[in-house]
């Protein structure tokens, strides 16, 4: 599996939690027109991402392919990393 699968899965994931968050808000009531433009910003700019490195990848542009998907996965690994020391270490806010 190359590195750019096991990036672009991982992206994948990311969108996923997000769009889940999204269904979840309107379910709720918490997506309103209100905000909805930005949900939609945000859904659409992940979309973005994942289909143009796609597209990159199929034009042999592998680089920028992997570059295009370091942008969500970096900050994403993170947060990530940030709520797993969270869970573990479980620290007084106080």
């Amino acid at each position: 599996m190359t590195f750019f699968r096991v990036l672009w899965a991982f992206d994948g994931a990311l969108a996923l939690i997000f769009l889940g968050f999204f269904f979840v808000g309107l379910a709720d009531g918490s997506v309103s027109s209100f905000n909805a433009g930005l949900w939609f910003l945000i859904l659409g700019g992940l979309g973005a991402i994942l289909l143009g490195s796609y597209w990159l990848q199929t034009h042999q542009q592998q680089r920028w392919a992997t570059a295009l998907l370091c942008v969500l996965a970096i900050p994403g690994l993170l947060a990530g990393l940030f709520f797993l020391l969270m869970l573990i270490t479980n620290p007084r806010w106080n």
